[in-house]
């Protein structure tokens, strides 16, 4: 399955995926999520999207539970995250210095200093953020952020990013008007998702400019 694809028509994809493994759907959201949020070098894979198309579904075909739905991607959110924290701690500070393909230098350093500027509030931040919610927890473990801390804004961002977008599909993912401009919708949350990071990019080499 060609992944652009996938991200652009995930409707039809989530919809396939019922069809062929029915509440099986929920361990493929469910892995999906975890993977996204745990592992860092898996951020390209859909989040916002996912999560506004698997409410509409829920909303549609009845096979998914947003009741069940929203608690269980929230443990797969708060588990993947956790993950990626412990990862970047046992890695440490030398996870900066380090050259990888695996891994997105720049992103990297664009999170570290997001955190500069924002503390543990970048955890909840990063989540409406693509990229930025897969290197934000591991970041703060290789920063050696305190772990209660962390778990607490895990645990706040998790449940805001989750249920605000499954809700929203659920509510109105089923609408005329929205059902068939659904590729133009996931087009427009995308945007609207990685916005905030354009405009601080922007900002950082309007400024660096200005200052030279």
């Amino acid at each position: 399955m060609d992944l652009v694809s996938f991200i652009l028509h995930v409707d039809d994809h989530l919809l396939e995926f019922i069809t062929n493994y029915g509440v099986w759907i929920y361990a493929i959201l469910f892995l999906i999520i975890f993977v996204e949020t745990g592992l860092v070098i898996m951020p390209f894979l859909p989040g916002d999207s996912l999560l506004f198309a698997a409410g509409a579904l829920a909303a549609s075909t009845g096979v998914m539970d947003p009741w069940i739905l929203i608690p269980l991607l929230f443990v797969a959110a708060v588990l993947g995250d956790t993950l990626n924290y412990h990862i970047g701690k046992y890695i440490g500070p030398r996870v900066f210095e380090i050259e990888s393909r695996f891994i997105n230098k720049q992103h990297l350093m664009n999170t570290q200093k997001f955190f500069e500027k924002h503390g543990g509030k970048t955890i909840i931040f990063a989540r409406f953020v693509p990229f930025a919610r897969t290197f934000a927890p591991f970041v703060a473990g290789a920063s050696s952020m305190n772990y209660k801390y962390f778990l607490s804004y895990n645990v706040i961002g998790g449940f805001l990013w989750i249920s605000s977008f499954v809700i929203l599909g659920f509510l109105f993912g089923n609408m005329p008007i929205v059902k068939d401009n659904f590729t133009h919708l996931i087009f427009g949350i995308i945007i609207l998702s990685v916005l905030p990071g354009v405009i601080g990019f922007i900002k950082q080499k309007f400024f660096k400019s200005k200052t030279n």
